[in-house]
């Protein structure tokens, strides 16, 4: 369960790259209307990257018909969660033009812990889905998280 956990979170990167690929330069300041066209253009194209992403997945898995209602409540947990994520990036990019430090780290802070909810969040839904999966299909799920799961790099410690 605790591999499943880290592996999860893989299932996040598309949101987390997008994260760190959309900072808002110093000289463009954020639209006040979330509605402008280049928005609703980015949340088509971030809906359409978690779709993609929840197909390649199920094709991967070689979901069952009888896992089928388990896997959509994996899928609808990977959806909302996407959705929750971007409402929290989009809230960082709304006041990054003119945060303060502390600002800009609590708004930080709110992406990393929507990321961590969601996170529990999936692990939550794929559980009962993985324990009923084949032992073919748990190996497939396993070796696909794992490749996903990107390694962590140990920091030097700080001297004092």
């Amino acid at each position: 369960m605790k591999t499943i956990v880290a592996v999860l979170a893989s299932t996040f990167l598309i949101s987390s790259a997008y994260a760190q690929s959309t900072g808002v330069s110093a000289s463009t300041p954020p639209s006040p209307d979330a509605s402008t066209p280049a928005r609703v253009k980015s949340d088509a194209k971030r809906n359409m990257e978690v779709e993609t992403h929840i197909k390649d997945l199920h094709a991967k898995l070689k979901i069952t018909s009888a896992e089928e209602s388990q896997w959509t409540d994996v899928a609808q947990t990977m959806r909302d969660s996407a959705i929750e994520i971007d409402k929290a990036i989009d809230k960082r990019e709304a006041i990054v033009n003119n945060a303060t430090a502390i600002d800009n780290l609590n708004a930080y802070g709110d992406i990393v812990q929507a990321h961590a909810d969601n996170v529990k969040k999936l692990a939550a839904a794929f559980a009962p889905l993985y324990a009923s999966m084949s032992d073919d299909q748990k190996k497939v799920a396993d070796d696909v998280f794992a490749h996903r799961a990107q390694p962590v790099k140990k920091t030097t410690k700080a001297t004092k």
